[in-house]
């Protein structure tokens, strides 16, 4: 299965793309976990680490970013039947111009335009990609950041609506045919999963289902 969650912070992505990669080993089997490191700092980083990346200049941020994001698009990773991720391209074109000092409109690196040559490539390389806008209310998502601060969220309240826009602007300018929206507004983890589940449904590869097929067998036993 090969999914990419976009969205706003606190619309639910990493909780989601966690309860996924349970729901497709219950339902496939060996499944890995999602690549989730697109965001600027990156949680994979130690904190000494992002400290001296966080006081790289805007261009050098560029460099390392369009690094990252090439890179988890070699045909290695598409050889492994789960290459799901969380951000990646789309995030990198909502947040690089309002917040890493770099990417916007007629800038160069322009990442909206980037966005657009990722998705080719992803179409070449694997063009039963998912793409899963996940999103809620403004005000649920703000409600959010004031209860549950991410230590190292990118996400300012007076931005919201804005963020929310533009997830929404390119998952609408998507070149992925393949996609779907998830809304967390009032749903449950459970519910969004039960979601998932049955809008996923209609995008399976050849590949899933056999999978699906050999795991049913397998546990039938």
């Amino acid at each position: 299965m090969r999914l990419i969650l976009v969205g706003c912070e606190y619309a639910g992505k990493t909780t989601l793309a966690n309860e996924i990669v349970k729901w497709i080993d219950k339902t496939l089997g060996g499944a890995r976990g999602f690549h989730d490191h697109f965001t600027i700092p990156s949680n994979e980083l130690t904190a000494e680490d992002q400290e001296q990346f966080m006081v790289l200049n805007p261009r050098l941020k560029e460099m390392f970013q369009r690094y990252i994001i090439e890179y988890h698009l070699q045909p290695a990773f598409y050889a492994d039947p789960d290459h799901n991720m969380t951000g990646f391209h789309i995030e990198e074109a909502v947040y690089a111009p309002l917040y890493y000092g770099y990417g916007g409109k007629g800038e160069y690196a322009e990442r909206t335009t980037m966005a657009r040559a990722v998705e080719k490539t992803v179409m070449t390389e694997a063009p039963d990609t998912v793409l899963i806008l996940v999103r809620a209310s403004a005000e649920v998502i703000a409600q959010r950041l004031r209860e549950n601060p991410q230590p190292r969220g990118v996400l300012q309240e007076k931005d919201i609506e804005y963020v929310l826009q533009r997830f929404e602007e390119e998952y609408q300018a998507s070149l992925i045919r393949r996609k779907f929206i998830l809304d967390t507004t009032t749903a449950t983890v459970e519910e969004t999963v039960a979601e998932f589940a049955e809008q996923i449904e209609q995008y399976l590869s050849d590949t899933d289902r056999l999978r699906m097929l050999a795991h049913q067998a397998l546990h039938a036993k």
